[in-house]
């Protein structure tokens, strides 16, 4: 339902605005990619995920899901990873073979969860895309850090949890069309 305020007057969309809004300050950030440029950019990619969370939880709970949030909020997402997967492509912190697997699933899916709702039936998120989308975030955060703080080296975390993302993520692709062959055949 749309909330009183209109369909985009609540604070769920309004965090899913700003979470597009963060995308280009997290790109200039990642323009600059020393260490302090890296870490702002960590900073405002943790931020804008942070509303991802967030989003959500205050739509459910307080009742003001919205046609348009429910466009946003996915949009959001996906902008904000694939923006800034592509942007660590070009400073060699992640191989572009893995970003276009992860975008091509996302782009797949979300075509696929098109397919269903022209068809009348809805394909919702699970609990594995869930952890998938926890482990891309946290992935990046430590990706846009990239240097060593407190004797922790976080590109190699970064890597290590960016593999874990992968392989959730192509198993959470299969998995959608897997259901998708069973709501849709």
């Amino acid at each position: 339902m749309d909330s009183p305020q209109g369909p985009i007057g609540n604070l769920p969309n309004t965090l899913s605005i700003m979470r597009l809004a963060l995308i280009p300050a997290v790109v200039i950030c990642l323009y600059f990619p020393g260490r302090t440029g890296s870490f702002l950019a960590a900073v405002l990619f943790a931020s804008a995920a942070f509303t991802d969370l967030l989003d959500g939880f205050l739509a459910r709970r307080y009742k003001t899901v919205t046609h348009v949030g429910k466009f946003l909020d996915p949009l959001a997402d996906k902008l904000l990873v694939s923006v800034t997967m592509i942007m660590l492509i070009s400073l060699g912190r992640i191989p572009v073979w893995i970003v276009i697997l992860i975008v091509s699933r996302e782009m797949a899916v979300t075509g696929l969860r098109g397919i269903a709702i022209m068809e009348g039936k809805l394909i919702e998120a699970s609990s594995l895309g869930k952890y998938k989308t926890i482990f891309q975030l946290v992935s990046l955060i430590c990706l846009c850090l990239h240097y060593q703080y407190v004797s922790v080296d976080f590109h190699a975390v970064g890597v290590a949890l960016l593999w874990v993302a992968l392989a959730l993520t192509l198993w959470s692709g299969f998995a959608y069309f897997q259901l998708a062959k069973k709501i849709l055949l």
